[in-house]
């Protein structure tokens, strides 16, 4: 099969799908992996698609995650408070994971000029980082477009691969009952493999998440060693925290 044929082939089912794997593409143009690899490296060159972590995504995710940008606007002020006091942990040289979190994404505003790797599965983190000091690792794995995240046993397979400084996390409850929370099972297990591959794992809580209690318990204040939050939050409740062992930034 010439490479013409190949790159309508690509193109096609990574606009059908949204984003597709090398070993996928492989099977269904019947090439080997190597010549997939080399068709999306220069098809990415070309603008006409997103190179990930072992496959790829149509351009249109990355440069436009409106939704979430929508979601981000929440209790801005605070989560920029958060997030300029994150920034000061991370060095020159690091190597951090940034997970889909909305807090975790205003991040970025405070880091472009930082050299420094972030391995994520957020695209509107990608999207954020493009063109800046910093080198960017977009996690493969399944398309969550409501989201605007990468999810799944590929995504958790891929995070496996790597050792980072820090993770910095968003979450949407912590309590002193029942640990961390989240709304899926899918974002805790993201969080959870983050963290058990990270020296060390930092939460931007605003404080309304505080004492608040979501769908599913997924992990205690061990997996923590550091939350980042508010003015606003309680002191005598962060004191709390503090006895849990968390380091407390706020």
């Amino acid at each position: 099969m010439n490479y013409q044929l190949r790159k309508q082939l690509i193109l096609q089912t990574v606009e059908e799908k949204g984003s597709v794997e090398v070993k996928d593409l492989a099977d269904l143009l019947q090439i080997s992996e190597i010549t997939v690899r080399r068709d999306l490296a220069t098809l990415s060159e070309q603008g006409l698609l997103y190179r990930t972590h072992g496959g790829a995504m149509k351009m249109s995710l990355v440069q436009t995650p409106t939704s979430f940008a929508n979601k981000s606007t929440s209790r801005m002020a605070e989560k920029d408070y958060i997030c300029q006091k994150a920034s000061q942990l991370i060095q020159e040289g690091d190597v951090i994971f940034l997970d889909c979190g909305s807090t975790v994404s205003r991040l970025c505003q405070y880091i472009k000029h930082k050299r420094i790797k972030v391995i994520t599965n957020s695209l509107p983190i990608v999207y954020e980082l493009m063109g800046t000091e910093v080198s960017v690792n977009l996690i493969g794995g399944e398309l969550d477009a409501e989201r605007q995240a990468i999810h799944g046993t590929i995504a958790l397979e891929h995070i496996a691969r790597y050792q980072a400084n820090k993770a910095f996390l968003g979450i949407d409850g912590i309590s002193l009952a029942r640990g961390l929370s989240a709304a899926s099972e899918k974002e805790a297990s993201i969080a959870t493999a983050l963290a058990q591959h990270a020296q060390e794992v930092i939460l931007l809580c605003d404080a309304s998440k505080l004492e608040k209690e979501a769908y599913l318990q997924f992990a205690s204040f061990d997996m923590l060693d550091v939350l980042i939050t508010d003015a606003s939050a309680d002191k005598a409740l962060l004191a709390q925290y503090e006895q849990k062992g968390l380091k407390i930034i706020g």
